[in-house]
């Protein structure tokens, strides 16, 4: 497999093998160098940074340990990161506020919120239809955390009745949101 093969190339890279660096190359070369096109989308860089990304693996490559991964897994990482480090380099910075107009505006809208609000008033609703104590236990495992066990002995029931109270409760809400 070109995996294994890229593994044991970068192994011997690591003790500065220079006939091992020139085969790396040859196998992994073009599968990075779609890696970086597709995030550069410029060739040019991506040649130029495909160049950085082979100099790091030679400077690089004692660190590769071969029980964490595959080596091409290491080097698309490595080629990931670098690209993505490119992209940041070439963004434009601005004093201004007109990069704030590219942003998204990511608040829910009006129509969002009164839903929300609304649906959040059916589940209190809903819940007010349990029994008191069965609706705290619900509040407690789905809110606060608390385990069958911690539930049981807070109110002061078998386990096995507290996992009733809660599968009957959840099926009796999910019934009420559903009307």
């Amino acid at each position: 497999m070109a995996s294994d093969v890229i593994s044991d190339l970068l192994v011997s890279v690591a003790r500065e093998d220079r006939a091992a660096f020139r085969e790396l190359y040859s196998v992994a070369g073009s599968k990075l160098m779609g890696v970086l096109l597709r995030i550069l989308r410029d060739r040019t860089e991506a040649e130029d940074a495909l160049q950085d990304l082979f100099t790091r693996v030679w400077l690089k490559a004692r660190a590769y340990d071969p029980a964490r991964g595959s080596g091409l897994s290491w080097m698309a990482a490595m080629a990931r990161n670098l690209a993505i480090d490119r992209l940041r380099a070439r963004a434009p910075l601005t004093d201004d506020d007109s990069a704030l107009e590219l942003v998204a505006d990511t608040s829910p809208r009006a129509e969002a919120q009164l839903i929300a609000k609304g649906e959040a008033r059916r589940i209190g609703e809903c819940f007010d239809t349990l029994e008191p104590d069965r609706a705290r236990a619900v509040r407690g495992a789905y809110l606060d955390g608390h385990s069958y066990q911690d539930l049981a002995v807070i109110h002061e029931v078998p386990i096995n009745t507290m996992r009733t109270w809660l599968r009957r409760s959840l099926i009796r809400l999910r019934e009420c949101m559903e009307a």
